[in-house]
């Protein structure tokens, strides 16, 4: 009699158990939905407004399935200043990249293999970069810029964007290189190579995956950054600061065609770069 009551009570045990994942998995679905919804949806109408006629997107209530239109990409690439200002933010946003990842590797090699004095004070710099507004800096480097020749140039724009850009670039690559045992460079030195030849030939390779990922990162940061090239740029605007600057005298057509013009770079970028990403992170945590 007792067996049958223990059989009992662990079938119930076991029941209660099931449906109390069955709660947990509904919840964890339900708010993995929302949470996607919420990043998508704002998307999927900036994408529904810009392949739109002028009429449909001035126009009330909205269709969820309007009909594709490419006038608003043709009004957009065609107003004055629009070409001028990709390019320049194009142009801005590799030089941003170069300079980071120029920079950022050695940085962050040196701190992944070699000790020094003050070497986590170095690391704990290189984050407080990041916590002075840009908009405290834009006037002393507006003032800078302005006495060095710098000023209304993308060059100056892609110093300040690497600046912004390099912390990440030294602490993503300086992870990257931590995660690349130590005895492979070894190998190459016992072998006949040099520190610089093992570094070409050995860490660059299985480090290039995440150094892609790095540069990607500082390409959209640059991409994306607005209120320093609005105060630094007047005649070399990139597409953030001619965007802002004109919001008031613009159509609605130009924003939405022109907020989508301004996000597909970095979704693009990340799509192409996923499995770089997924290959960084096995890296760094070898």
């Amino acid at each position: 009699m007792s067996n049958l009551n223990n059989d009992a009570s662990l079938e119930q045990e076991i029941k209660s158990a099931n449906q109390k994942n069955k709660v947990w998995r509904w919840l964890f679905i339900s708010g993995t939905a929302f949470l996607v919804s919420w990043i998508l949806f704002p998307i999927y109408l900036l994408i529904v407004s810009a392949f739109s006629s002028a009429e449909v997107v001035n126009g009330w209530p909205k269709a969820f399935v309007p009909e594709f239109d490419m006038e608003t990409i043709q009004f957009f690439m065609n107003y004055y200043g629009v070409l001028d200002a990709l390019k320049n933010s194009l142009i801005a946003a590799v030089f941003t990249m170069v300079i980071s990842i120029g920079l950022g590797t050695p940085a962050g090699y040196a701190l992944a293999r070699f000790e020094f004095r003050g070497k986590e004070t170095f690391r704990m710099m290189i984050l407080l970069t990041r916590a002075f507004p840009m908009p405290l800096l834009a006037l002393p480097l507006a003032v800078i810029f302005i006495n060095i020749g710098l000023d209304d140039t993308l060059f100056g724009l892609s110093l300040v964007h690497a600046a912004l850009a390099l912390p990440f670039a030294v602490l993503i690559t300086s992870s990257l290189f931590l995660g690349i045992p130590v005895e492979l460079e070894e190998a190459a030195w016992v072998l006949g190579c040099n520190r610089w030849q093992a570094f070409i030939k050995v860490v660059m390779p299985l480090a290039l995956p995440g150094l892609t990922a790095s540069a990607v990162f500082a390409f959209v940061i640059s991409w994306n950054e607005v209120f320093a090239a609005a105060v630094l740029t007047i005649n070399n605007q990139t597409l953030t600061a001619f965007l802002v600057q004109s919001l008031s005298s613009s159509p609605a057509e130009v924003k939405f065609a022109g907020g989508l013009i301004l996000i597909m770079p970095a979704i693009l970028f990340l799509f192409v770069v996923r499995k770089y990403l997924f290959s960084m992170w096995g890296i760094a945590n070898r």
